[in-house]
Protein backbone atom coordinates (compact mmCIF):
# COMPACT_ATOMS: atom_id res chain seq x y z
CA UNK A 1 0.00 0.00 0.00
CA UNK A 2 1.96 3.04 -0.92
CA UNK A 3 -0.46 4.98 1.43
CA UNK A 4 2.02 3.75 4.17
CA UNK A 5 5.17 4.44 4.76
CA UNK A 6 7.32 1.20 5.20
CA UNK A 7 7.78 1.54 9.08
CA UNK A 8 4.30 2.56 9.77
CA UNK A 9 3.27 -0.89 7.57
CA UNK A 10 5.74 -3.16 10.11
CA UNK A 11 4.34 -1.79 13.03
CA UNK A 12 0.75 -2.58 11.62
CA UNK A 13 1.85 -5.73 10.77
CA UNK A 14 2.92 -6.77 14.26
CA UNK A 15 -0.49 -5.36 15.59
CA UNK A 16 -2.00 -7.43 13.76
CA UNK A 17 -0.18 -10.33 14.55
CA UNK A 18 -0.80 -9.76 18.25
CA UNK A 19 -4.53 -9.29 18.19
CA UNK A 20 -4.25 -13.21 16.41
CA UNK A 21 -5.55 -11.80 13.29
CA UNK A 22 -6.11 -14.23 10.64
CA UNK A 23 -6.77 -11.44 7.81
CA UNK A 24 -4.65 -7.86 8.62
CA UNK A 25 -5.91 -6.66 5.79
CA UNK A 26 -9.06 -5.78 6.89
CA UNK A 27 -7.18 -4.42 9.89
CA UNK A 28 -4.86 -2.19 8.01
CA UNK A 29 -8.02 -0.82 5.85
CA UNK A 30 -10.63 -0.05 9.13
CA UNK A 31 -7.09 1.29 10.66
CA UNK A 32 -6.68 3.69 7.29
CA UNK A 33 -10.57 4.29 7.59
CA UNK A 34 -10.55 5.76 11.10
CA UNK A 35 -7.09 7.75 10.73
CA UNK A 36 -7.78 9.09 7.18
CA UNK A 37 -4.65 8.04 4.31
CA UNK A 38 -1.78 8.24 4.56
CA UNK A 39 -1.04 5.90 7.54
CA UNK A 40 2.27 7.28 9.14
CA UNK A 41 4.31 6.56 12.50
CA UNK A 42 2.66 9.96 13.97
CA UNK A 43 -1.02 9.29 13.26
CA UNK A 44 -0.01 5.77 14.78
CA UNK A 45 1.36 7.57 17.92
CA UNK A 46 -1.84 8.98 18.19
CA UNK A 47 -4.27 6.09 18.82
CA UNK A 48 -5.59 5.52 22.43
CA UNK A 49 -7.01 2.40 24.35
CA UNK A 50 -10.32 3.64 23.47
CA UNK A 51 -9.97 4.19 19.87
CA UNK A 52 -8.56 0.77 19.26
CA UNK A 53 -11.36 -0.70 21.77
CA UNK A 54 -14.02 1.56 18.98
CA UNK A 55 -12.43 -0.22 15.71
CA UNK A 56 -12.11 -3.97 17.32
CA UNK A 57 -15.80 -3.53 18.45
CA UNK A 58 -17.10 -2.88 15.01
CA UNK A 59 -17.94 0.87 14.78
CA UNK A 60 -15.30 1.13 12.11
CA UNK A 61 -16.60 -1.72 10.28
CA UNK A 62 -13.79 -4.47 11.81
CA UNK A 63 -16.21 -7.15 13.64
CA UNK A 64 -15.11 -8.38 17.30
CA UNK A 65 -13.88 -11.54 17.35
CA UNK A 66 -11.80 -12.60 20.98
CA UNK A 67 -10.26 -9.89 21.73
CA UNK A 68 -8.54 -8.90 25.19
CA UNK A 69 -7.14 -6.63 27.29
CA UNK A 70 -3.54 -8.04 26.84
CA UNK A 71 -3.61 -8.57 23.37
CA UNK A 72 -4.72 -4.72 22.85
CA UNK A 73 -2.26 -3.42 24.94
CA UNK A 74 0.53 -5.44 23.13
CA UNK A 75 -1.00 -3.68 19.78
CA UNK A 76 -0.94 -0.43 20.81
CA UNK A 77 2.91 -0.54 21.61
CA UNK A 78 3.52 -1.70 18.33
CA UNK A 79 1.65 0.93 16.68
CA UNK A 80 3.24 3.55 19.25
CA UNK A 81 6.64 1.79 17.76
CA UNK A 82 7.67 0.69 21.27
CA UNK A 83 8.87 -2.49 20.05
CA UNK A 84 10.55 -1.73 17.12
CA UNK A 85 13.91 -3.03 18.28
CA UNK A 86 12.76 -6.52 19.60
CA UNK A 87 15.74 -8.74 21.09
CA UNK A 88 16.49 -11.56 19.01
CA UNK A 89 15.51 -14.85 19.91
CA UNK A 90 18.10 -16.21 22.15
CA UNK A 91 20.40 -19.19 21.46
CA UNK A 92 19.84 -22.93 22.33
CA UNK A 93 22.39 -24.13 25.11
CA UNK A 94 23.95 -26.85 25.94
CA UNK A 95 22.51 -29.00 29.06
CA UNK A 96 24.47 -28.58 31.81
CA UNK A 97 26.51 -31.46 33.30
CA UNK A 98 24.58 -31.72 36.16
CA UNK A 99 21.13 -32.67 34.19
CA UNK A 100 22.60 -35.07 31.72
CA UNK A 101 21.12 -38.23 31.57
CA UNK A 102 18.85 -36.95 33.98
CA UNK A 103 14.32 -37.11 34.54
CA UNK A 104 13.66 -33.24 33.44
CA UNK A 105 9.77 -31.33 32.10
CA UNK A 106 9.74 -29.95 29.13
CA UNK A 107 8.04 -26.85 28.98
CA UNK A 108 7.14 -24.44 25.49
CA UNK A 109 7.57 -20.57 26.40
CA UNK A 110 5.17 -18.15 24.32
CA UNK A 111 8.09 -15.38 23.66
CA UNK A 112 8.33 -12.48 21.27
CA UNK A 113 11.45 -10.83 22.82
CA UNK A 114 14.31 -12.10 23.81
CA UNK A 115 14.04 -14.74 27.12
CA UNK A 116 10.89 -13.05 27.99
CA UNK A 117 7.57 -15.08 28.90
CA UNK A 118 5.68 -12.11 26.75
CA UNK A 119 3.49 -14.41 23.45
CA UNK A 120 -0.11 -14.64 23.29
CA UNK A 121 -0.15 -18.74 21.57
CA UNK A 122 -2.08 -17.34 18.03
CA UNK A 123 0.23 -14.75 17.68
CA UNK A 124 3.76 -15.07 19.12
CA UNK A 125 6.53 -15.40 16.87
CA UNK A 126 8.23 -18.26 18.28
CA UNK A 127 8.31 -21.09 21.70
CA UNK A 128 11.43 -21.55 23.55
CA UNK A 129 11.26 -25.17 24.62
CA UNK A 130 13.02 -25.42 28.06
CA UNK A 131 14.23 -28.95 29.70
CA UNK A 132 13.50 -28.15 33.48
CA UNK A 133 14.71 -30.50 36.36
CA UNK A 134 16.10 -30.17 39.94
CA UNK A 135 19.17 -29.50 38.63
CA UNK A 136 18.99 -27.10 36.57
CA UNK A 137 17.30 -25.26 33.61
CA UNK A 138 18.38 -25.00 30.08
CA UNK A 139 16.95 -23.90 26.51
CA UNK A 140 17.07 -26.84 24.65
CA UNK A 141 15.08 -25.28 21.08
CA UNK A 142 13.84 -22.33 19.85
CA UNK A 143 10.65 -23.28 17.10
CA UNK A 144 10.02 -20.02 15.35
CA UNK A 145 6.05 -19.74 14.93
CA UNK A 146 5.30 -16.48 13.04
CA UNK A 147 4.92 -18.52 9.42
CA UNK A 148 1.76 -20.01 11.74
CA UNK A 149 0.02 -17.05 11.92
CA UNK A 150 -2.32 -17.08 9.53
CA UNK A 151 -4.82 -19.92 8.30
CA UNK A 152 -8.51 -21.69 10.02
CA UNK A 153 -5.55 -24.40 11.00
CA UNK A 154 -3.37 -21.88 13.03
CA UNK A 155 -4.14 -23.09 16.53
CA UNK A 156 -3.62 -26.79 15.40
CA UNK A 157 -0.39 -26.44 13.69
CA UNK A 158 0.52 -24.19 16.69
CA UNK A 159 -0.44 -26.86 19.19
CA UNK A 160 1.31 -29.52 17.03
CA UNK A 161 4.56 -27.44 17.19
CA UNK A 162 4.78 -27.81 20.59
CA UNK A 163 5.46 -31.47 20.53
CA UNK A 164 7.29 -33.43 23.56
CA UNK A 165 6.29 -30.64 25.63
CA UNK A 166 4.17 -31.16 29.22
CA UNK A 167 3.91 -27.65 29.82
CA UNK A 168 2.95 -24.44 27.74
CA UNK A 169 3.61 -21.14 29.53
CA UNK A 170 1.74 -18.59 27.39
CA UNK A 171 0.45 -14.72 28.47
CA UNK A 172 -2.85 -15.54 26.75
CA UNK A 173 -4.71 -18.10 25.21
CA UNK A 174 -8.34 -18.45 23.92
CA UNK A 175 -10.67 -21.28 25.22
CA UNK A 176 -10.25 -22.97 21.55
CA UNK A 177 -6.64 -22.79 21.06
CA UNK A 178 -6.92 -24.55 24.90
CA UNK A 179 -8.68 -27.10 24.04
CA UNK A 180 -6.40 -28.23 21.47
CA UNK A 181 -3.21 -27.80 23.50
CA UNK A 182 -4.96 -29.93 26.04
CA UNK A 183 -5.32 -32.91 23.42
CA UNK A 184 -2.21 -32.77 22.36
CA UNK A 185 -1.15 -33.56 26.14
CA UNK A 186 0.14 -30.47 27.06
CA UNK A 187 -0.91 -28.63 30.44
CA UNK A 188 -1.24 -24.38 29.27
CA UNK A 189 -0.38 -21.97 32.19
CA UNK A 190 -1.67 -18.40 31.87
CA UNK A 191 0.72 -15.54 32.97
CA UNK A 192 -0.93 -12.06 32.26
CA UNK A 193 2.16 -10.50 33.17
CA UNK A 194 5.19 -10.30 30.62
CA UNK A 195 8.03 -11.77 32.25
CA UNK A 196 11.78 -13.64 32.43
CA UNK A 197 11.02 -17.05 31.79
CA UNK A 198 13.63 -17.95 33.76
CA UNK A 199 11.74 -16.60 37.02
CA UNK A 200 8.84 -18.45 36.08
CA UNK A 201 10.53 -21.62 35.43
CA UNK A 202 12.93 -21.32 38.50
CA UNK A 203 9.49 -20.92 40.51
CA UNK A 204 8.31 -24.48 38.61
CA UNK A 205 12.18 -26.02 39.60
CA UNK A 206 11.19 -25.35 43.37
CA UNK A 207 8.41 -27.70 43.25
CA UNK A 208 9.76 -30.26 41.49
CA UNK A 209 10.74 -32.16 44.74
CA UNK A 210 7.26 -31.97 46.13
CA UNK A 211 5.03 -31.27 43.30
CA UNK A 212 1.37 -29.87 43.98
CA UNK A 213 -1.52 -32.40 43.03
CA UNK A 214 -1.79 -30.88 39.22
CA UNK A 215 1.85 -30.68 38.62
CA UNK A 216 1.88 -34.34 40.05
CA UNK A 217 -0.63 -35.48 37.55
CA UNK A 218 1.48 -33.77 34.87
CA UNK A 219 4.69 -35.56 36.35
CA UNK A 220 2.90 -38.54 36.05
CA UNK A 221 3.94 -39.28 40.11
CA UNK A 222 1.99 -38.67 43.10
CA UNK A 223 2.36 -35.49 45.41
CA UNK A 224 2.60 -35.77 49.15
CA UNK A 225 -0.81 -34.35 49.33
CA UNK A 226 -2.43 -37.33 47.31
CA UNK A 227 -0.26 -40.01 49.20
CA UNK A 228 -1.53 -38.38 52.94
CA UNK A 229 -4.89 -38.64 51.60
CA UNK A 230 -4.45 -41.91 50.00
CA UNK A 231 -3.23 -42.83 53.13
CA UNK A 232 -5.82 -41.30 55.16
CA UNK A 233 -8.60 -43.12 52.74
CA UNK A 234 -6.97 -46.39 53.26
CA UNK A 235 -7.02 -46.09 57.40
Amino acid sequence: MSSISKVAAQRLSNAARALSEDDPENFILALGSHLGLPINEKKLQSLTVEDLNNLLSGQDGLLPENYNHASMQAALRYLWGEQDSLEPAPQPEQPPTAMQNKPSLQVAVASNNGEMLDGHFGSCLRFLIYQVSQDGIYLQEVREAAHLNTGSERNEKRAQLLNGSQLLYVQSIGGPAAAKVVRAGIHPIKFPTPGLAREALEKLQGNLGNPPPWLARVLGTESSVSRRFSGETEE
